[in-house]
C-alpha cells in the first residue's frame, strides 16, 4: 500500500504542529510536508525545515508547489488576533490583526486559494479545521477585532463543500492544552453543542484530540464528505468511554455545512 503524501498548512500554530508530528509518528502510512511562513520559527519548533515549504496562504505559486504532488492536504491556517496593549483598570483587552493578517484574509480569501490551488491539481481529500459558533453572527469571537472570523470560516467551509473534492471539516470547540486520547467525544451539526451541552458539560476539546481526528480522518473512509462539531466530556466523568473507534464516531457526522 502506497503512502499518502499530506500537505499541512499553518503547520507552525499549536494545532499544526500536533498534527504534523501526529502524521510523522505514522511513516508507514504518510509521507508528510508542512506549509508556513516563518523559516526560523520552523526550525525553532521542529529543529529543522527540512520536510517544509515556506510560503504565505496568499501566494498561489507558493501554494502549487507544495501541493505539488500530495494526494490530501489538511488545512489548519487561521488569523490570529493580538492584544493592542496591556488592558486598561476595569477595561476588557482590545484586540487586532496584523496587516494582511484578518480573518477575510486568511480563514476566507487564504482557505479559498488552498482550496482552488487544490481542485486544480487533483488533490483527493481535504481536512479542515474550523471552530464552533459559526451560525451565531452575534458570536463574541465575531467581535474581536472587528474581524467577523467565524462567519469567514463558515462561508470557506461553504465553499469546501461545494468544490466536489472530498472534505472532512471538524470544528472544534474551546481548544484547551489538556492530554489527548483520555476523553470521549461527541459530535454535533449547527452549533446545538455549543447552545445546549449534553448534562451542561464546558464546550471544550483538547487540541491533541483535534489533531487525532484530523490523522483518523485520513485513514478512515467513514470520515469522507463529512462536517462536524466536536466537544468532550470532562475526563473525569465516570460515564464516559473514551474515544478509540473513530471509524463509528465518523458515522455519527453527515454531509453538508
Amino acid at each position: 500500500m502506497s503512502k499518502k503524501r499530506v500537505l499541512v498548512t499553518g503547520a507552525t500554530g499549536r494545532t499544526g504542529l500536533l498534527v504534523v508530528n501526529k502524521l510523522r509518528q505514522l511513516s508507514d502510512k504518510f509521507e508528510v510536508f508542512g506549509f508556513a511562513r516563518n523559516y526560523e520559527k520552523v526550525k525553532e519548533l521542529f529543529d529543522s525545515t527540512e520536510g517544509f515549504f515556506i510560503g504565505n496562504i496568499s501566494d498561489e505559486s507558493s501554494l502549487e508547489t507544495a501541493l505539488k504532488g500530495c494526494d490530501c492536504l489538511v488545512i489548519v491556517t487561521s488569523a490570529v488576533p493580538k492584544m493592542k496593549a496591556p488592558p486598561q483598570e476595569g477595561k476588557p483587552p482590545e484586540f487586532e490583526f496584523e496587516p494582511g493578517g484578518m480573518p477575510e484574509e486568511v480563514d476566507w480569501i487564504g482557505q479559498k486559494n488552498q482550496i482552488d490551488i487544490a481542485k486544480k491539481l487533483g488533490i483527493n481529500q481535504i481536512v479542515l479545521v474550523g471552530s464552533m459558533g459559526g451560525t451565531n453572527p452575534n458570536h463574541p469571537l465575531n467581535k474581536i477585532g472587528n474581524g467577523n472570523i467565524l462567519i469567514w470560516k463558515r462561508k470557506a467551509e461553504e465553499y469546501l463543500i461545494n468544490s466536489g473534492i472530498n472534505y472532512t471539516i471538524i470544528r472544534a470547540g474551546g481548544l484547551i492544552n489538556e492530554p489527548g486520547g483520555k476523553r470521549e467525544l461527541i459530535v454535533g451539526k449547527n452549533d446545538t453543542l455549543l447552545e445546549n451541552p449534553p448534562n451542561g458539560i464546558s464546550t471544550v476539546i483538547p487540541r491533541e484530540d483535534v489533531a487525532e481526528l484530523v490523522v483518523q480522518s485520513l485513514i478512515e473512509t467513514t470520515a469522507k464528505n463529512k462536517a462536524f462539531d466536536v466537544i468532550t466530556k470532562p475526563e473525569d466523568d465516570s460515564s464516559a468511554v473514551i474515544t478509540k473507534d473513530f471509524a463509528s464516531l465518523f458515522e455519527q457526522a453527515t454531509p453538508g455545512l
